[in-house]
C-alpha cells in the first residue's frame, strides 16, 4: 500500500510537470492511452475479456461518469495549483465515500463517524479558507475531482464482480481519454509536439500509475483490509515532499492542520469500521 501510494504521488508530479510543456487536455490523452493499452496487454495475458455485458452496466456507465469527472478536474488542479495542497484535499475522499454509502446503499453509519466526517471536511474548508484573502477559487477544482473519485470509488463497490482488475484498470484509462476529449473541445487550444522531457514524463506517469494500481490490487485482496487501508494516507506525505522538493511549493500552517484533521477523521472512521 505504501508503495502505491508513493507511486501514485510521482504520477501526479509528473503529471503536473508534462502539464507544463503540454496543454492538460493533450497529457490527459496521452497519459489515459498509455495506460489503456497497458492494461488492455495485461487484460490479454489474464485471459479477461474487455468487451462484455458486465463492462456496459449502469454501474459501469456511472463509475465512467464520476471517472471523467474526477480525471478532469484534478488533472486541471495538478496543472493550476500547487501540487501539496491538491493531494492534502484529495484525502477527502474516503470520508466522501463513507458517508454517501450510508445515504446510497443504506450502509449503517453512527453518529460517531458521522462527527468524523463533519470534522474532516472542516479541515478541507480550513485549507480552501474560504471568505478570507488566501482563498483561491481554483482551489474548487481539486474539490470537484475529489468529488468524482468518491463517485467513482462508490460505483466500484457495485460492479460486477466478474470484471478483473485489469478491466477495471483498462476502462479507467479510457475515461482519461474521454475527459481529455472534453477538456479539449472546451479549451480549444492546439496540440504542441512533446519535447523529450514531456515525453518521459508522461511514459513515466503511465509507469507510475501502472505500478501504483497494481501494488494497490495486492495490498487490498491479500492483505487484511482494515490492516492495510490507513496506509493510504502516505499519499499525503509523498505528495507534500514532491510539492516541496521539485515544484518548490511551502505548506502552510492552515494546509497542515485542515490535513491533519483530514486524516485523524479518516482513521478514526476505519478503527469504528473495523469495531462495528
Amino acid at each position: 500500500m505504501i508503495a502505491a501510494m508513493a507511486a501514485f504521488a510521482l504520477e501526479d508530479a509528473l503529471i503536473k510537470g508534462a502539464a507544463a510543456a503540454l496543454p492538460p487536455w493533450q497529457v490527459l490523452m496521452l497519459f489515459g492511452l498509455g495506460g489503456a493499452a497497458v492494461f488492455a496487454m495485461a487484460a490479454r495475458l489474464r485471459g479477461e475479456a474487455l468487451l462484455s455485458a458486465a463492462a456496459g452496466s449502469r454501474a459501469m456507465r456511472l463509475r465512467a461518469v464520476f471517472e471523467v469527472t474526477g480525471r478532469l478536474f484534478y488533472m486541471l488542479a495538478l496543472a493550476l495549483t500547487p501540487l501539496s495542497s491538491a493531494t492534502v484535499i484529495l484525502q477527502a475522499t474516503p470520508l466522501l465515500v463513507v458517508g454517501a454509502a450510508a445515504l446510497v446503499l443504506g450502509e449503517r453509519v453512527g453518529w460517531r463517524r458521522w462527527s468524523a466526517i463533519l470534522i474532516g471536511l472542516a479541515g478541507v474548508l480550513l485549507i480552501l479558507r474560504p471568505g478570507t484573502e488566501g482563498f483561491s477559487a481554483l482551489s474548487l477544482l481539486a474539490v470537484i475531482g475529489t468529488l468524482g473519485f468518491a463517485g467513482r470509488d462508490l460505483a466500484s463497490r457495485v460492479a460486477p464482480p466478474s470484471l478483473g482488475p485489469a478491466v477495471l484498470g483498462f476502462y479507467g484509462f479510457l475515461a482519461v481519454i474521454v475527459a481529455g476529449a472534453a477538456l479539449a473541445v472546451i479549451d480549444g487550444t492546439a496540440p504542441v509536439r512533446p519535447g523529450s522531457g514531456a515525453a518521459l514524463s508522461l511514459a513515466g506517469a503511465v509507469a507510475a500509475g501502472t505500478l501504483a494500481y497494481g501494488c494497490l490490487m495486492v495490498a487490498m485482496r491479500t492483505g487484511d483490509v482494515s490492516a492495510v487501508t490507513p496506509f493510504r494516507y502516505t499519499r499525503l506525505i509523498f505528495g507534500i515532499a514532491l510539492g516541496i522538493v521539485i515544484f518548490g511549493e511551502r505548506p502552510d500552517a492552515a494546509m497542515i492542520a485542515g490535513a491533519g484533521l483530514i486524516v485523524l477523521s479518516g482513521l478514526f472512521i476505519l478503527w469504528r469500521g473495523r469495531r462495528a
